[in-house]
């Protein structure tokens, strides 16, 4: 009998089939790519409360159901589901409320008719949400929530590291779209999160992929050379070649071939042109690129995009220190999770701000998301322990959103990033908003890695990636004249405009489609025709 672990990440999902009897790992299914159009979890919240949730549950099951097809076992045989994820993910896999997080405020619930929607721990048959054919004898099994803006994702991070029972300062962080983060003081737990953005796992860039085979993920100084390493089908670090970042001659090749760039060797990338003195001060770069590879470059724009996740996260850990009343030199533990924080060098994230660098300790982890629901999977008493652990945490969130203090640490990110505003400047405008001035960066630190790759085992049926999910969502364009400005508009060739039964009809590709950051394809339109509120799935 089988067991499925499953990870609904905000920038992609992961699947692991296991033995419940050997417990062993049997193959891991990843998706490079959410299926709701949009790229952070708030577009994904405002696609299911525009289009509907039951459109939006209905793409996330179907979804799921493509991966598990790619176990090729028999499903009936699977006997336990675990699922974590933050509440957005969860809410919408279960089908539940979810405008409590999205509207914040009393006032504003009340007046929408809002209550908080109780996420506790459940245990319930998969034929609730799954039609009976797709896992008929499972039982689904979700973890809870601390609060309901704190989900299961942040209690893994929390769990599967040793944050719990560090009795010094400690912070941890799982770096990605929606970077979840705590800090430790005693026995007070300070909760967040930054909408860092796709480009901090490697979207939204030019050359930009998730964290998989071929994709770039460190770089490496070798005089005026770089070297590039790349993943490789097992998820582990290799060489691939030693580059001139300017011009682009190879010098020599290692027998890998890089097919794009993740976050983590973008932030190395960063490090080292500013070590380097390539880019003097951001984001201005020799010629306006840096060349990684064959047809693989970094731009002046994707230094502002990935900037602004930069400076996210930087001046979400800044808030949290600030706002707790404890200084920058009180910091000793700097954990990072997921799989950003597993690939990347931290010492070029400590350089760059993407890290803590006044933290005197660091240690990096994988994804702790789906390392807890294994467990789970192989032990589903764990649970109990999960909300007892769950209740005694008494966490308090604080709400980057309606934070001045991360407002304006953030308006300093945006102008070093994007405007090239010096340090110094920096600090002068910190001292304007009354903030003490940036920490300065421990020389010396201990950092241990303890994991070499995000998923330590892939199982002997090794990576399937799920690289198109193939999801289709469909809106009829009556008022359509066929002009195709939409289409022509679309800057992810994620729609096309066809004739069907006589009847004009606009497809979008879900994976594809940005949501909410663009829309251009509504705004183009000159006869006003896409009401995106109606989109459904296309019938298989």
């Amino acid at each position: 009998m089988y067991g499925i672990a499953l990870d609904l990440g905000t920038s992609g999902f992961r699947a692991q089939l296991i033995d419940l009897e050997t417990k062993e790992t049997l193959k891991t299914v990843i998706t490079m790519g959410h299926p709701l159009p949009g790229g952070n979890v708030m577009d994904h919240l405002d696609f299911a409360i525009t289009t509907g949730e039951d459109v939006a549950h209905a793409v996330i099951l179907e979804t799921i159901r493509r991966m598990f097809r790619k176990f090729d076992v028999d499903l009936s045989k699977v006997e336990r589901l675990a699922v974590c994820g933050n509440p957005i993910q969860l809410s919408l896999f279960q089908n539940m409320e979810i405008r409590d997080l999205a509207y914040a405020g009393e006032n504003k619930q009340k007046k929408l008719g809002v209550q908080n929607v109780k996420r506790d721990a459940r245990i319930f048959p998969a034929s609730e949400i799954f039609v009976e054919k797709d896992l008929p004898n499972c039982e689904i099994i979700v973890p809870p929530a601390i609060k309901h803006e704190i989900g299961a994702d942040a209690l893994a991070m929390m769990l599967e590291t040793d944050f719990l029972i560090q009795p010094e300062i400690s912070l941890v962080t799982d770096y990605g779209t929606n970077a979840e983060m705590a800090l430790k003081i005693g026995d007070r737990i300070i909760t967040a999160s930054a909408a860092a953005g796709p480009a901090i796992e490697g979207q939204g860039i030019s050359s930009g992929m998730l964290a998989s085979p071929g994709a770039i993920c460190d770089v490496k100084p070798e005089g005026e050379y770089w070297r590039i390493m790349v993943l490789d089908r097992g998820m582990e670090k290799k060489n691939a070649y030693i580059i001139h970042p300017v011009t682009g001659e190879i010098k020599e090749s290692f027998g890998y071939e890089a097919a794009g760039i993740t976050g983590t060797g973008v932030i190395s990338a960063f490090a080292l042109a500013l070590k380097s003195g390539l880019m003097e001060k951001p984001p201005k770069l020799p010629n306006g690129k840096l060349i990684l590879g064959p047809g693989i470059e970094i731009t002046e724009k994707d230094v502002e995009e990935a900037g602004k996740a930069i400076g996210a996260i930087r001046a979400a850990h800044l808030t949290m220190i600030v706002e707790s009343g404890i200084k920058y030199e009180d910091l000793e533990y700097a954990y990072m999770s997921g799989a950003s924080g597993t690939y990347v060098d931290a010492e070029d994230a400590r350089r760059l701000g993407a890290a803590p660098g006044y933290a005197k300790r660091i240690v990096q982890f994988g994804n702790t998301s789906l390392a807890l629901a294994r467990e789970l999977v192989l032990d589903k008493s764990r649970l109990d322990d999960i909300i007892s652990i769950a209740r005694k945490i008494t966490a308090n969130h604080l709400m980057m959103a309606t934070s001045e203090t991360f407002n304006n640490f953030y308006l300093c990110e945006l102008s070093y990033w994007t405007m090239g505003m010096p340090l110094e400047m920096y600090n002068e405008m910190l001292e304007l908003y009354g903030l003490p001035p940036l920490p300065k960066i421990l020389e010396h630190v201990s950092i241990e890695k303890r994991v070499s790759k995000d998923i330590e085992q892939v199982g002997s049926g090794g990576l399937t990636i799920l690289k198109e999910i193939g999801i289709i969502l469909e809106v009829p364009v009556e008022k359509c004249i066929h002009c195709k400005k939409c289409v022509q508009e679309c800057p992810e060739a994620a729609l096309e405009i066809l004739e069907i039964d006589n009847k004009r009809v606009a497809k979008y590709d879900s994976q594809k489609c940005l949501g909410t950051s663009c829309r251009r394809c509504v705004a183009v339109c000159p006869e006003s025709a896409i009401d995106l509120t109606k989109l459904k799935i296309t019938a298989k």
